[in-house]
């Protein structure tokens, strides 16, 4: 994998040239190379050996506190202490100033070596929030000390009644009042609020890694007559903290009023804590009075806005980690196909018995399996990189390429997100029919990354959310210049290779798939009416990321033929391969999606309860 990565980063990101940049300027290749091999060194040592271990030894509650295994307290402790969770940070932070792009790539050895141990995505994607909408002094005690490993942060979006639906939450949060009346509204640490309500699915909610875990919860500030807003209008952002924390940052030593009500069991992730809070039960009583103490972030009623900055990074994150999952899960069943014996060659006359058997690897069809996973898990890491990469431009690049990058990720990310977790899963499946029966069962690791990445089509936003956001709001906004953007940074592609020996026959595939993919939206939303437009969301969804994924194996095909470090040349056959793969299997699909989006399909929309 190590080979593809530097492959990716420099043949074809050249992210050398963003060391010409200011923010950059200390950065070499080397220094690049030197922080991917320390986090593949510690994702080899710290969590490759334990990812069975927290697959089988769940986390528990013993009454008092969350037990996880020590392999998980030391691969906490060693990620921390590389820097890693402050690398994109300003120097004054203790962060690296890295661009986005060598942090994602190092962050892959991580997710590949122990997803479920986990990295710092959350409590990178929380202090990266209070950086861009804290006030300096919840950046100073919060984000700072999230950075340091010290602390670590969540997110507290859903509910028991509300998943995805986040304007039925009913968490709430009132104005904290002292005994005279008056009220903290200018408290140092920023207003003071109390929560009373209940949050579900929080990952890594409840633990003893860190001294303190930072929740960041989306709750509503009752009207004058006690009611909530309707809508998600009326939702804000608070900092929640599991122990209070004094002005000065330091721990006062009370427990504010969060009290862990269960740990979820699940099918995946097992290693990591999946959490039903109660904010404000009375079970701690900061203060003497109940009610969990609350910081707004930003301002009241822009909680949602607020938090869509970790949401957009961790659905990034989320795509990536499903990305590695399918990766892990292709060297495996690549390695048994390569030295598990199993039948014999059909010759012309049939298979003679008296030969002996070949290796898995030898037979077609298991080619064939091994193909499909190697370009929905290459092609995915390119993806996720390629995204990481406009992350960078949209930062330090200059104004007209920052807009652009911009714009294209808004389009992007929910490729980025939903395409990984649905084919990475496939490629998953795959992996266990190379194996077999062996697949299904413990002795081999390939069953754990199946349930490990199931997890991933819902977590952060279900492919449903991705494809109501990808055909409802991103292709349309601004008029479509997201899409026509996408659309010539790919006409752009297929222009260039319509010019290289073998590669203008995908270049014209592409090009059509395109004309497709611009027809069906148009069609999709001819009459105008969103129901009709938006029941066929998924398979747009769909075609769309088989479109973006055709892009990238061509970009990467070009990028393939044009090194001329021999290093490649191992690597270009197989890039090349991946690619014709992805062409002659994958991309044709997109005929049956576009299919229904284009006649606007009424079945969904039509069918009745009863019928089923």
């Amino acid at each position: 994998m190590r080979e593809t990565i530097d492959f990716l980063l420099h043949d074809w990101l050249r992210v050398a040239e963003l060391t010409s940049r200011p923010r950059f300027a200390d950065h070499s290749a080397e220094t690049f190379a030197q922080v991917i091999d320390t986090c593949e060194r510690i994702a080899r040592e710290k969590y490759a050996p334990f990812n069975r271990l927290v697959d089988t030894e769940e986390p528990r509650f013993d009454g008092e506190k969350v037990i996880l295994p020590q392999a998980t307290h030391d691969a906490w402790a060693a990620y921390a202490d590389s820097g890693m969770l402050a690398a994109a940070q300003d120097y004054r932070l203790g962060g690296m100033q890295l661009p986005y792009t060598v942090e994602a790539a190092a962050d892959a050895f991580f997710a590949k070596a122990s997803v479920s141990i986990g990295g710092g995505l959350l409590t990178r994607g929380n202090a990266g929030l209070l950086m861009a909408h804290g006030t300096e002094r919840q950046k100073q005690v919060f984000a700072a000390t999230e950075f340091s490993g010290r602390w670590s942060g969540t997110m507290c979006l859903s509910e028991p009644q509300a998943g995805s639906s986040l304007s039925d939450i009913t968490t709430r949060a009132e104005p904290d009042i002292d005994e005279s009346g008056a009220d903290f509204e200018h408290d140092p640490l920023g207003p003071r609020y109390r929560l009373r309500g209940n949050k579900m699915w929080i990952s890594a909610g409840e633990h003893e890694l860190t001294e303190n875990i930072i929740h960041l919860v989306l709750a509503k500030v009752p009207r004058e007559d006690g009611t909530l807003v309707a809508g998600t209008k009326g939702i804000s952002l608070f900092i929640v903290p599991k122990k209070m924390v004094g002005a000065d940052g330091q721990l006062t030593g009370e427990r504010n009023d969060v009290a862990l009500a269960g740990l979820n069991h699940k099918c995946g992730w097992r290693g990591t804590t999946n959490t039903l809070l109660n904010f404000g039960e009375g079970r701690f009583r900061p203060d003497g009075k109940a009610g969990a103490v609350g910081y707004l972030v930003g301002k009241p009623g822009e909680g949602l806005r607020c938090m869509f900055h970790m949401m957009n990074e961790a659905r990034i994150a989320v795509g990536l980690a499903a990305t590695m999952l399918g990766m892990a899960g292709f060297e495996a069943s690549l390695e048994y196909a390569r030295h598990r014996p199993q039948g014999r060659p059909v010759g012309p006359a049939g298979k003679d018995a008296s030969q002996p058997q070949v290796p898995l690897i030898q037979h077609a069809d298991i080619k064939r399996m091994l193909l499909a996973q190697k370009s929905y898990g290459e092609g995915a890491l390119a993806l996720e990189l390629y995204c990481a990469r406009l992350v960078d431009e949209a930062h330090t690049g200059e104004a007209a390429a920052a807009k652009e990058a911009s714009l294209l990720l808004e389009v992007l990310t929910p490729i980025a997100k939903s395409w990984p977790s649905e084919w990475c899963l496939e490629a998953n499946s795959l992996a266990i029919q190379v194996l077999g029966g062996y697949g299904y069962t413990r002795d081999f690791p390939v069953e754990q990354y199946w349930r490990d990445n199931r997890l991933n089509m819902i977590h952060e936003g279900t492919h449903g959310i991705q494809a109501l956001d990808l055909l409802g709001r991103k292709v349309v906004m601004e008029g479509g210049a997201g899409l026509k953007l996408l659309a010539t940074r790919i006409s752009a592609t297929i222009e260039r290779a319509g010019q290289v020996h073998g590669l203008a026959e995908p270049a014209n595939a592409l090009a059509a798939a395109l004309q497709k993919l611009g027809a069906a939206t148009k069609s999709a939303w001819a009459t105008g009416n969103p129901e009709e437009a938006l029941a066929n969301a998924t398979p747009y969804l769909q075609a769309f990321g088989h479109v973006v994924l055709a892009w990238i194996w061509l970009e990467v095909a070009l990028a393939a033929e044009g090194s001329a470090a021999p290093a490649r040349a191992v690597l270009k056959p197989g890039k090349l391969a991946a690619m014709r793969y992805f062409f002659a299997y994958e991309l044709p699909k997109i005929d049956a999606w576009l299919g229904v989006v284009s006649r606007r399909e009424p079945l969904t929309r039509e069918m009745r309860d009863e019928w089923f």
